[in-house]
């Protein structure tokens, strides 16, 4: 019996397709595991011995970050060719640290915290604290740095001794917080800035109605930033057996100081007590090998540093009930986001993940965020106290910033932990809208026609803001600053007028933040998941994991592909400018950043705080 004219055909068509399908997949099989064979054979090729009397060598390298922003993929490679990350999690410095205390084949910490990038003092008390703990076993650590800022000096004040090159400085010069302000150019551009607040402190958008911070802004600013530099000044002082006060005037001097020493900024240094000797690299190889075990040439001593000393900390836990971390790190922004960014929707979906995963018995929520958009934080409260009816302790640990938006995801937890030097507070929110009616007439471009209601086209940025309209944005304003100051109230067994008395945007250091009580108590991450795991009564017997976005390279380059954040707020406001513009003025981006994810003609409510640290 013969086929039917044209299924042969089809049938060889078929096969020929299925052919080239299973030879496309076994070519592209072929391709990655050829690459992944490459990339471990890059990673592990001369991995050094961890042996006896090793010296664990720590050379954080970029910002210390709670959680990567950077893909796999491209941090993969950066350690396969030599190149530093860029970034680098406080969670592996305090765990490799941790775990050396317990481990008998290292015998010392060498510490050089001069590649650190300026950052907030959060984290490097988690990192202090480990090698505080370090030093208690016994063991030693000794720092050494070309050159330390006041915030890589921190760090390497919880040293036994700290060392400088000759040639280098140690560089403090105290805190600052200053932001540029637009007033001036919007209203060349014609452009209208309409800012509704609640808060005699809430000074986040100051800048588009202002030239110059506002009084109550420069008193309330020089107050936290005060508590911070007292906080430095004691913590130095404490860990370096050096006076604070006097630690405060030698700062104060240095403009006379290092002129009168002819520019030798490391004998100063060594005169002021603030290292304990002057050394270069060869000098401090010696006095390693001195105390351990030199490399077979001479020219080293035997290490191990950072990344290769990680797996040593992995536990499966296997059948262990478990402490959740979560991350909530950067700006609060609605929808799903990638590491490096709180979603709204997707942070409080890893919230919600925690709470029905039975293996989960706590969560610890990390908060180092200076808020965002206050729906997006309701959004992650909310599943803060849902985790809690479920019989789930959700603490709180604060890192560098937990401010405005960052303390509203906060508020609820079973008990909060804050560093002394966190920076938090900020309860207060603003909604900003800009209409450029000015700017078009300047341009002979006017706007006129009918709507069907008062509010039909009373949003468009082409028309002056109307005075009704202005009103009932207030109270959309008012209400929720109300229940932002009612929910802190509650959650903290407070009256609404105590809460009242020490919101209206004000921010706190973590120790300012305990004596009126919106913090519980002083400590880190490491005492938040202790603590944790005693509230679910765990014992000893447990396993810490971190619960974290996923996301794939693709989506990573995807996300950031076209323009960066600036230039997507500026086009919010129907500007378009030129990258290498802004590139040219980067103290600009931080402020336009917070109107990334406006959209024109719709008002946003925000929960931000704009104190970050400046060096």
């Amino acid at each position: 019996m013969s086929n039917p004219p044209g299924r042969g055909f089809g049938g060889f068509l078929r096969a020929l397709g299925r052919g080239i399908n299973i030879t496309r997949l076994v070519i592209i099989n072929v391709v990655f595991f050829g690459i992944l064979f490459l990339i471990l054979a890059l990673l592990f090729r001369g991995v050094p011995k961890v042996g006896p009397d090793t010296v664990l060598l720590l050379k954080p390298t970029g910002v210390l970050v709670e959680q990567y922003s950077i893909d796999p993929a491209q941090r993969a490679f950066a350690r396969a060719f030599g190149r530093p990350v860029g970034q680098v999690q406080v969670r592996d410095l305090v765990a490799a640290i941790d775990r050396a205390a317990r481990d008998s084949r290292i015998k010392r910490i060498m510490l050089d915290p001069s590649g650190l990038q300026f950052g907030g003092m959060g984290a490097l008390e988690e990192v202090g604290a480990a090698l505080d703990r370090f030093r208690a076993t016994g063991k030693p650590v000794i720092a050494w740095g070309t050159d330390f800022g006041q915030m890589q000096y921190l760090l390497a004040a919880h040293a036994n001794e700290v060392y400088l090159d000759p040639e280098g400085s140690v560089s403090i010069t105290g805190l600052s917080d200053y932001r540029s302000y637009f007033k001036a150019l919007l209203d060349k551009l014609g452009i209208t800035a309409h800012l509704f607040r609640v808060g005699q402190y809430k000074s986040a958008a100051e800048p588009f109605i202002l030239d110059a911070p506002s009084p109550a802004a420069l008193a309330a600013d020089q107050y936290w930033m005060g508590g911070l530099w007292n906080t430095w000044l004691a913590e130095v002082g404490k860990l370096r057996h050096l006076d604070p006060a006097t630690l405060g005037a030698e700062v104060d001097s240095l403009p006379t100081e290092i002129p009168a020493v002819q520019g030798n900024a490391a004998a100063l240094a060594l005169k002021f007590h603030w290292v304990d000797g002057l050394a270069t690299r060869e000098d401090m190889v010696r006095m390693m090998q001195k105390h351990g075990v030199a490399t077979d040439n001479g020219t080293g001593f035997r290490a191990v540093d950072l990344d290769h000393y990680l797996p040593q900390t992995i536990n499966v836990g296997l059948g262990k009930p478990q402490v959740a971390v979560i991350v909530a790190e950067g700006d609060i922004v609605g929808g799903r986001q990638g590491p490096g960014r709180i979603g709204g929707e997707s942070t409080a979906a890893l919230i919600r993940n925690a709470r029905a995963d039975r293996n989960v018995r706590a969560i610890v929520l990390r908060v180092d965020s200076p808020g965002g958009e206050a729906f997006a934080a309701e959004q992650i409260r909310r599943e803060v106290v849902l985790a809690e009816r479920a019989g789930k302790p959700v603490i709180v640990s604060m890192g560098d910033v937990a401010a405005s938006g960052g303390y509203w995801v906060s508020m609820n937890a079973n008990r909060i932990f804050a560093e002394p030097d966190t920076i938090t507070g900020s309860i207060g929110i603003f909604g900003l809208y800009f209409t450029a009616s000015d700017g078009l007439a300047k341009l002979g471009i006017h706007t006129a026609g009918q709507g069907t209601t008062p509010l039909a086209g009373a949003f468009d940025v082409r028309r002056p803001l109307d005075p009704a309209l202005g009103a009932m944005i207030q109270a959309t304003i008012d209400r929720g600053y109300r229940e932002f100051v009612g929910n802190v109230a509650k959650a903290r067994d407070k009256s609404y007028a105590d809460i009242d008395a020490i919101a209206q945007g004000r921010v706190w250091t973590g120790v300012q933040a305990l004596k009126r009580g919106l913090v519980d108590q002083i400590g880190g991450l490491h005492d938040a998941i202790a603590y944790a795991a005693k509230d679910a009564r765990l014992g000893s017997r447990f396993v810490v994991r971190y619960i974290e976005p996923r996301s794939s390279p693709l989506e990573r380059f995807l996300e950031g592909a076209g323009s960066s954040a600036t230039a997507r707020a500026l086009a919010s406001l129907g500007l378009h400018v030129p990258q290498a513009w802004l590139a040219a003025v980067p103290e600009i981006a931080p402020a336009l950043a917070l109107l990334e994810h406006a959209q024109p003609g719709k008002p946003t409510t925000y929960a931000y705080c704009f104190c970050r640290l400046q060096p």
